[in-house]
């Protein structure tokens, strides 16, 4: 299995403009399932801790995953100075990997650049799913059925029989 360079991975997180996500309409969500159910997770920070520690900033709960399973890492797309993507690096941020690895999409590999919908296997009964989610509409267009509105003249509703 290739060996992979933390400092290459995590290259410049620190740099990247928090306020990227607003300006570009996009949403990063993560939904993880593990021993305690279903949890949601918005993600707008540049490095995510994943794993059962207690300072991970996203805890797993499960015996079978390690104390620092994993970190996301969030990067700029080449295209698109104003979108970014996120990566999955099995480990810590200093490059220590994990005891079982990671399977994303059925595969075990040690880094992964998500994409919508992928699968995210930390141990038994221990998964995520990663969503991109893309706000179509501009802002300041607005569809004209989204507003029905009636205007009534005051005179309108005197008694017709008069």
């Amino acid at each position: 299995m290739a060996k992979y360079d933390p400092k290459q991975i995590l290259l410049n997180h620190s740099s990247i403009d928090l306020s990227m996500a607003a300006e570009n309409n996009e949403n990063h969500l993560l939904i993880i399932e593990d021993d305690q159910g279903r949890k949601e997770f918005s993600l707008e920070q540049p490095v995510y801790s994943i794993g059962r520690d207690r300072e991970c900033n996203i805890r797993l709960m499960s015996q079978f995953v390690s104390r620092r399973h994993a970190t996301l890492v969030r990067l700029p797309r080449e295209h698109n100075s104003h979108s970014y993507y996120y990566r999955i690096v099995d480990g810590d941020a200093k490059g220590k990997a994990s005891s079982n690895g990671l399977m994303i999409n059925g595969r075990k590999i040690p880094n992964h650049d998500l994409r919508n919908e992928d699968e995210i296997v930390f141990g038994p009964q221990v998964r995520a799913i990663y969503y991109l989610l893309k706000n179509t509409q501009r802002l300041g267009q607005t569809d004209s059925s989204e507003y029905d509105i009636t205007l009534i003249n005051p005179g309108m509703t005197e008694d017709l029989e008069d």
